[in-house]
């Protein structure tokens, strides 16, 4: 529903290299991706600009990569709110709702969660959607830990008037609207055509 967006944060073949069960969680992103283009719910690729990288390894992984229609912001923080026009487009479009995925656990993907929950919006957390970088052997805590804490610690937060979904990528549910959410009438905005391919 146009209610809802769909976040991938910073899927990008440089920083992806050495990321935990990374096949997977590339397969879980690009079906919700999928799923989200055949529902009409506005995909936002936030992309974080990396220096002394050659330009193609910035570029969004080729198995996630933004089509015609999607949305692509650079950002220079692990907040994909800050100095983005992120928050400006999602309530330009009405959204309430957003569903994250992305890399890296505990950087960019927990520093934009809790952003979008202290600006009013509902979160839905891909449990399999978001990963981190793999630890040397014996490292604690290991990259599975690491996307398990936080799995479990969203399962448990509380933001007064949000609504925290923490779910698989399998149940995840784009076919439902989910009203005004948590955002202030003055938040509200009319929904507008989304861009054939918007990028900043």
């Amino acid at each position: 529903m146009q209610d809802t967006a769909l976040l991938i944060i910073d899927m990008q073949t440089a920083l992806l290299s050495d990321a935990y069960d990374v096949e997977a969680c590339l397969r879980k992103v690009a079906d919700l991706a999928e799923q989200a283009r055949s529902t009409g719910v506005p995909i936002i690729y936030l992309r974080q600009r990396l220096h002394d990288v050659p330009g193609g390894l910035m570029d969004v992984h080729q198995a996630v990569a933004p089509r015609l229609g999607d949305v692509v912001l650079d950002k220079d923080s692990a907040d994909s709110f800050l100095d983005t026009g992120l928050g400006d487009l999602l309530d330009e479009w009405a959204v309430c709702r957003v569903i994250i995925t992305g890399f890296s656990t505990e950087y960019c993907v927990d520093s934009t969660s809790r952003a979008a929950l202290s600006r009013g919006y509902d979160l839905v957390l891909v449990s399999d959607g978001h990963t981190t970088p793999e630890r040397p052997p014996g490292a604690a805590p290991s990259a599975a830990q690491v996307v398990a804490h936080h799995n479990s610690t969203f399962s448990a937060i509380r933001y007064a008037g949000r609504s925290i979904t923490v779910t698989p990528a399998a149940r995840v549910r784009f076919d439902t609207s989910v009203g005004s959410c948590g955002r202030r009438p003055d938040q509200q905005a009319d929904q507008r055509k989304l861009p054939a391919m918007w990028s900043r």
